[in-house]
């Protein structure tokens, strides 16, 4: 099983890697199924000790708590980066740090959502980090796949990279100009198949996902803020992945940075979700970045824009727009806060 594995990636690997105009090639890493092997145990051994330790007994996770292990995970990830550089070199370390920083930036637009969600379904403090836990889990999954199914596309057609990039430019464009429209879970289509399909109760059981009511096994509410965050997921990965890809073709740095990002947005969620619309101009930043992504992805035949220019574009807008932010703060009489999601704005009072 192994062996057919390795076989498979060692002949989809250098298909990512043809030269193009202006692109030259670079050295594909991680071509041993152990490493795979080896970065999967570490992250299933690390999310045990989170929920089986750290988070035995349910309880609501506060900003102290919440730094400390933002600083865990990012300081997982420089480290990391750091055993990238001295196996493989500047340029590979340089690539997982670029990737890095867009999918951790992305995910900050993904707190906006999370917060809307959690606010409008009135969630108990003490039970999100059990839906984040659970939706962390679900994203990983899907995030797996999605980069599997990427890598299968650009390894067979390699004018898909133009379609991503395409897609970059039309969400970043979006993104900036849409006027997004108040949260509503009565039109909500995911809240409406689940109720169809689901039976719900109407109040919180605590931190379970289901419940008994007059007999019958019911799901609670928790459960639809579950499949909604999930959702959520689904949606950015959308735009998250061919982000990812046109900073780099390599699966497993692909799939890391990716991973490391998804680890890090539970505590993210915790340390920001209280000041989230402080960052009000942080969507044009991040408009911006995918914006350029996708044209580098478009134009990567015409002309190649180094990885370090790459991760300082990346870097300066998000300092600009945050610091933008919070030199010229957001009215207060503001009726929505943008998001750029499908999900809506959050409305002040």
């Amino acid at each position: 099983m192994n062996s057919g594995l390795e076989h498979w990636v060692a002949e989809v690997q250098p298909l990512f890697d043809a030269p193009t105009t202006c692109t030259p090639p670079r050295e594909m890493i991680a071509t041993n199924i152990w490493f795979w092997i080896g970065f999967v145990a570490f992250i299933l051994a690390m999310l045990a000790l989170d929920l089986g330790v750290f988070h035995r007994t349910v309880h609501e996770v506060r900003p102290k708590e919440a730094a400390i292990w933002t600083g865990v995970w990012v300081g997982l990830a420089l480290l990391f980066d750091a055993g990238l550089a001295h196996y493989y070199g500047t340029h590979q370390a340089l690539t997982f740090l670029t990737g890095y920083v867009i999918e951790e930036s992305l995910s900050v637009d993904n707190i906006f959502v999370i917060v809307l969600i959690f606010d409008y379904f009135m969630v108990p403090r003490i039970c999100q980090h059990r839906v984040l836990f659970y939706g962390i889990l679900g994203a990983l999954v899907m995030r797996g796949l999605f980069i599997g199914l990427g890598a299968i596309l650009l390894a067979k057609f390699q004018w898909i990279i133009y379609i991503f990039g395409a897609m970059l430019v039309v969400t970043g464009v979006r993104m900036a100009f849409k006027h997004d429209e108040r949260f509503d879970a009565d039109q909500n289509p995911i809240v409406r198949v689940v109720r169809r399909l689901v039976p719900l109760s109407q109040d919180f059981n605590g931190k379970h996902f289901f419940t008994v009511e007059t007999g019958r096994r019911v799901a609670t509410p928790l459960l639809l803020v579950l499949v909604l965050v999930e959702f959520t997921d689904l949606v950015f990965a959308i735009d998250s992945i061919p982000a990812i890809f046109g900073v780099t073709r390599d699966p497993f740095i692909v799939f890391t940075s990716n991973i490391f990002a998804v680890l890090g947005l539970r505590s993210l969620y915790f340390l920001l979700a209280s000041v989230i619309e402080r960052f009000h101009l942080l969507k044009y930043g991040l408009a911006v970045i995918l914006t350029f992504v996708g044209v580098k992805m478009i134009g990567e035949r015409w002309f190649h824009v180094d990885i370090i220019w790459s991760l300082v574009v990346v870097i300066a807008v998000l300092a600009l727009s945050i610091m933008a932010s919070l030199r010229w703060p957001a009215e207060q009489a503001a009726v929505v806060v943008k998001t750029g999601s499908i999900f809506g704005g959050r409305r002040r009072a």
